[in-house]
C-alpha cells in the first residue's frame, strides 16, 4: 500500500482517503463502514458471509497494514481489496459501489499508463501454464492441450501475448448489440437441464449444480449492473468474460463449477448470436474451452482484469 489517492462521492458528501497497491485498492472496515453509510457491524457481518461461502479468498482479499491511531500507537489494521469492496457495495448500496468502481478503475488504468504498477508475472504466468502443458506435468493433458491450439490457430496470438504481458489488451471493436439479457429462473433451469445430462452419462453426481447460497444470482447481478441507464458491462464480450471469470473463481456451486462456467459461457454466447466465426467456425472449441476455463480457475485473483480482457480478445469481432 504504497500511494494514496483521495476518492470524493459526487455529492461530495464522502471523502476516502484509499490506498493503492500493485493492480487493486485496500479500504479498512471503518473506510468501507464510511463509503456505503453504513454501520461496521453491518459491514463486517456482509464480509463474513462473502468469506464464508467462499465467494472470495479471504488470503487474497484482506491485508493486513501497520497504522497508527489517533492516539499515537500503532495498531495492525485489516484492508479489503477492491473485489471485497464491491463485494459489499451489491448488497448495501450498488448505486455508490458503481460509483467507487468506476473511479477506482480509471485510476489504476492510469497508474499502469504511468508506470506505478509493473507486473512481470503476467506474461511469465501464461508461459509456466504452456511449459506445464508441453512438459506434460498436469494430468488432464489431453484436455488443457486446447490452450496450445488457442496459440497455434489465432493469427493473432503472439500479439495477444504482447499485450497480455504490458496489460495493454484492447477493448475496441466489441459488440454492443446485447439481445439476450442472462435471466436467473433461465440459467438455473439451462443449469438444472445439464445436470440431467451428465447424470446419466454418469459424468456428474447429485452434488452437481447445487447452489451454496445466493451467489450465483449475485454473479449474475453484478453482469447486469447499470450506471446512468448503462451497462456496466456494455458489450457481449464484456458480460460473457465476467459470467465465465465469476462462475468459476467465486464458487457459488458444491460441485461442477468450472463445467458450469464454460457451459454458461457457450450458452450466453448462443443466445446473443456471438459464438461463431464469419466463415461460421466456432470461435471457441471444445479443447480451448477447458483450457481456458482451467487457466482462469488456475489463476491469481489478482489478475482477474486481465483474464477477462484475455477472454475477451478471444472472442471478439
Amino acid at each position: 500500500m504504497n500511494k494514496i489517492e483521495i476518492y470524493t462521492s459526487k455529492n461530495n458528501q464522502t471523502e476516502i482517503n484509499v490506498n493503492f497497491d500493485g493492480d487493486t485498492v485496500w479500504l479498512s472496515l471503518n473506510q468501507i463502514s464510511s463509503l456505503f453509510d453504513r454501520d461496521k457491524s453491518v459491514i463486517s457481518r456482509h464480509l463474513n458471509k462473502i468469506f464464508k461461502i467462499e465467494e472470495l479468498d479471504k488470503n487474497q482479499a484482506v491485508a493486513k497494514n501497520a497504522t497508527t491511531a489517533s492516539d499515537g500507537k500503532t495498531y495492525l489494521v485489516e484492508y479489503f481489496n477492491l473485489d471485497a469492496i464491491l463485494s459489499v457495495g451489491y448488497r448495501v448500496n450498488s448505486k455508490q459501489g458503481t460509483e467507487f468502481r468506476k473511479w477506482a478503475t480509471k485510476l489504476l488504468k492510469n497508474h499502469l499508463k504511468k508506470g506505478y504498477t509493473i507486473n512481470e508475472r503476467r506474461l511469465e504466468q501464461l508461459h509456466q501454464t504452456i511449459e506445464l502443458i508441453t512438459t506434460k506435468q498436469i494430468s488432464n493433458i489431453d484436455e488443457a492441450k486446447g490452450l496450445l491450439e488457442i496459440i497455434k490457430n489465432y493469427n493473432k496470438s503472439f500479439s495477444l501475448l504482447s499485450k497480455f504481458d504490458s496489460n495493454d489488451l484492447s477493448k475496441n471493436d466489441l459488440s454492443k448489440n446485447i439481445t439476450y439479457e442472462i435471466n436467473y429462473d433461465e440459467a438455473v433451469n439451462a443449469i438444472v437441464n445439464l445436470k440431467k445430462e451428465l447424470i446419466t452419462k454418469k459424468e456428474a453426481s447429485e452434488l452437481f449444480g447445487n447452489q451454496k447460497d445466493n451467489a450465483l444470482e449475485g454473479i449474475l447481478g453484478n453482469i447486469l449492473q447499470t450506471f446512468a441507464g448503462d451497462y456496466l458491462y456494455p458489450s457481449i464480450e464484456e458480460q460473457a468474460g465476467n459470467l465465465l471469470y465469476l462462475i468459476i473463481k467465486n464458487h457459488p456451486f458444491s460441485d461442477g463449477n468450472k463445467r458450469i462456467g464454460a457451459f454458461m459461457f457457450i450458452w450466453f454466447l448462443e443466445k446473443n448470436k456471438h459464438n461463431l466465426k464469419i466463415n461460421g467456425e466456432l470461435k471457441i472449441n471444445d479443447n480451448a474451452l477447458i483450457a481456458i476455463a482451467l487457466l482462469v480457475a488456475n489463476s491469481n485473483p489478482k489478475e482477474k482484469d486481465l483474464m477477462i480482457d484475455l477472454i475477451i480478445n478471444l472472442i471478439k469481432n
